[in-house]
């Protein structure tokens, strides 16, 4: 019996063993079909937002991405994936919808409508802006709807907002293949 007892003992210390080497070696990747999770903090009064009336802007994100997302109390934000690219993907919106635009940043938007005076374009996350007719080129434009058509991908500039709130955006300051600001290669001033 004691004999028995030995033997065991000493499988039993060999396997604690080998499970402590395991565990100390260094792991530098997640395997390959491992779930990531990452953590990210937005506004308590930004919560409303990310998740919608009803939980419909949850929802969508969710759909959209393949992500699984917890939002806490305190604004703390938990995304879940098997692939990186996918919480990257939910990541950017949340903080498309958390933060707000910065005055004199270049943002890819999309025309989302088209109206005599300009084109309003959907620039960051659910914020739209107007695109005066001054601020689609640099020539004299007539017709709106000749140079744009909705859905069109836009680069655009956030000039500011006027006294009313409305967001300001311009195109024209914009190089359209590149997204480079053209504003100190402006003949006339920027928010002319």
């Amino acid at each position: 019996m004691k004999q028995a007892l030995a033997q065991a003992k000493g499988g039993r210390d060999h396997i604690l063993g080998e499970m402590a080497k395991a565990m100390e070696a260094p792991r530098h990747e997640l395997g390959e079909y491992a779930p990531k999770i990452e953590t990210i903090k937005i506004p308590v009064d930004k919560i409303r937002e990310v998740i919608g009336s009803g939980g419909k802007v949850i929802r969508e994100i969710t759909a959209e991405t393949g992500a699984k997302i917890d939002i806490g109390e305190d604004g703390t934000i938990k995304i879940a994936a098997a692939e990186q690219s996918k919480i990257e993907a939910a990541k950017e919106w949340i903080k498309s919808i958390a933060s707000e635009p910065e005055v004199g940043q270049i943002y890819t938007g999309k025309v989302v409508k088209i109206v005599d005076f300009g084109a309003f374009v959907n620039f960051f996350g659910a914020k739209d802006g107007l695109v005066h007719v001054s601020q689609i080129a640099n020539e004299r434009v007539n017709k709106v709807s000749d140079v744009l058509t909705e859905g069109q991908s836009v680069k655009v500039k956030l000039l500011g907002f006027d006294d009313r709130g409305k967001t300001r955006l311009s195109m024209k300051i914009v190089d359209q293949e590149t997204g480079e600001d053209l504003t100190s290669k402006q003949p006339e001033e920027a928010d002319a």
